[in-house]
């Protein structure tokens, strides 16, 4: 008899917690809210925004922009507030609160929630009060920035009650702005001056955009506005700021440079070795990266959940394969046709065709691409007007910690110090005993895996295909006789030359023509010092 008490107890207690969390859930205000989005009528609909605006929660201000750009539905069968997107067979459901999938719905099992012009401007100044008193600066900052598109004469309260309370400089000048774009239509011409002076600072694509308004002409070429001081100062601040952007685009151009320079130096630094060594004209060592690029890709394929971990371990992983490859090719080919430069053009490039067929048997001829991990995603924001990728940032240092470590493997190690001795005597070296033939073999091996390594670097920022290499061939030939034979340093500002010289050219010339007026340059300068601009002294002055 116990037993079956104790069995009806505990049944009563799980039914009387399921209803308890029922009643949590059913009682949940920021749930409630958002059901009630979905209101029939739009004075009901307002009072499930002005709820929301009272809870304070984040969550509601993706769902309520979500609402203001028409993409809110009710689920027809059960009311839940949901997103949808096109999927192969109707329409795929999320739910707004949690993102969660609901599955795979017909056209019409969902109803938009339909708004008004009047609920949009409640929805507007919603989002904007939420943004603007949450307690993320990031929030904040990108509350008042969505002002400067959203902008209307009822927001001048909320956006100075914002701003006396404001903590945050960038916040505060972002508000600042705000109110300005508003100011500009003022009644009074000093309020209006005022504002334009504001503008003035700021590089925000709206503000020209206002500017521009204020200068507008009508059919006859009169200026629209009649104040002719405001006319002056708007064409005054569309001056300066103009002319910050062209400062900014040459930065702009500057950091590609570098970036571009940087990949010119990886790719470059091996060949200037093996030239530099043993005067080989290596015309596979493209193939070299892009053996190191469908590596990198091996290797996020084989770990997919882990993009980070596996860009790391591609480092180490392509210069193993694209060193060992190098190292065959050289015992292989290359070590009977010492002296006969023309000959091992002819080879390499044959093995070059067979490196790219083998690619294209193993991974097909279609172009793969490799993700960026999240620490290699997404831009810094230096201001409005500029804009540097984490992914360029990273490869220039990655760059100028390959040159670092392999000017100290060069300078500090037995392998370095004999490696130098055959580049600057190859049978002095032999005579004291140096096995050149192995230091050959090595430094092929080298120049082949800092190759591969370059390759992880191309896979970041372009896909990978059998023919990428070749893109790099020519300019890396370029960059290692313009900074001067088997000589580092000529190679790092070289590569850096070529690179700036050739992303400034780009905008005025085009990319071709760019090529080919650097090519022009290159042909010049070599007519006047043919041992480019760091020439190395002794067997490599010699060839």
């Amino acid at each position: 008899m116990s037993f079956k008490v104790l069995t009806v107890f505990t049944i009563l207690l799980c039914l009387l917690s399921v209803s308890a969390g029922l009643a949590v859930a059913q009682d949940d205000p920021f749930e409630n809210a958002v059901t009630a989005l979905n209101a029939k009528s739009f004075t009901q609909k307002q009072k499930a925004i002005d709820d929301l605006l009272a809870i304070k929660d984040p969550r509601a201000i993706p769902i309520l922009r979500t609402m203001l750009a028409g993409d809110l539905y009710a689920q027809k069968s059960d009311d839940r507030i949901i997103t949808r997107t096109k999927a192969d067979k109707g329409y795929e459901h999320f739910d707004v609160i949690t993102g969660e999938s609901l599955g795979v719905a017909g056209s019409r099992d969902a109803k938009k929630i339909s708004i008004n012009n009047s609920l949009r401007n409640v929805l507007l100044t919603a989002i904007a009060k939420l943004g603007l008193s949450g307690d993320d600066p990031d929030v904040r900052l990108s509350a008042a920035k969505q002002m400067l598109k959203d902008v209307s004469p009822e927001s001048v309260k909320l956006l100075k009650d914002a701003l006396q309370v404001e903590v945050n400089d960038k916040v505060k000048q972002a508000l600042n702005l705000a109110i300005a774009v508003i100011d500009v239509n003022s009644q009074e011409t000093a309020t209006r001056l005022d504002s334009i002076e504001v503008l003035s600072q700021s590089m925000e694509s709206e503000v020209r955009v206002i500017l521009n308004d204020v200068l507008k002409k009508d059919d006859q070429g009169e200026f629209v506005e009649t104040d002719i001081q405001v006319i002056n100062a708007a064409r005054d601040a569309l001056d300066r700021i103009e002319f910050k952007l062209g400062i900014y685009n040459q930065l702009k151009n500057l950091f590609f440079g570098l970036s571009l320079g940087s990949v010119l130096l990886l790719a470059a630094v091996g060949l200037a070795i093996t030239f530099g060594v043993m005067g080989v004209i290596n015309m596979a060592h493209g193939e070299m990266i892009m053996l190191g690029a469908y590596t990198t890709y091996v290797m996020q394929q084989l770990m997919p959940n882990a993009l980070g971990t596996s860009l790391i371990l591609s480092i180490p992983a392509a210069f193993i394969v694209a060193g060992l490859v190098g190292i065959a090719i050289e015992r292989g080919v290359i070590r009977f046709m010492y002296g006969r430069p023309l000959e091992t053009l002819l080879a390499t490039f044959g093995i070059s065709l067979i490196l790219q067929q083998l690619v294209r048997s193993i991974f097909s001829p279609l172009n793969r691409s490799v993700a960026n991990p999240d620490w290699m995603s997404g831009s810094v924001e230096i201001n409005p007007a500029l804009f540097l990728t984490y992914n360029r940032l990273y490869i220039i240092l990655f760059s100028l910690l390959v040159l670092a470590a392999l000017m100290l493997l060069l300078k500090k190690t037995r392998f370095g110090l004999h490696m130098r001795a055959v580049t600057q005597n190859r049978r002095m070296a032999r005579a004291m005993g140096i096995r050149s033939g192995w230091i050959d073999a090595m430094t092929f091996g080298l120049g082949s895996g800092i190759a591969g390594i370059a390759g992880v670097a191309l896979s970041q920022l372009t896909n990978v295909g059998p023919n990428m290499g070749q893109a790099y061939i020519i300019d890396s030939f370029m960059v290692v006789v313009f900074g001067g034979v088997g000589n580092l340093l000529g190679t790092f500002f070289g590569a850096m030359t070529l690179g700036i010289a050739n992303k400034f050219l780009e905008p005025a010339a085009g990319t071709v023509l760019a090529k080919i007026l650097i090519l022009i340059f290159i042909i010049i300068f070599i007519q006047r010092r043919p041992r480019g601009m760091f020439a190395l002294k002794g067997r490599a002055a010699d060839l």
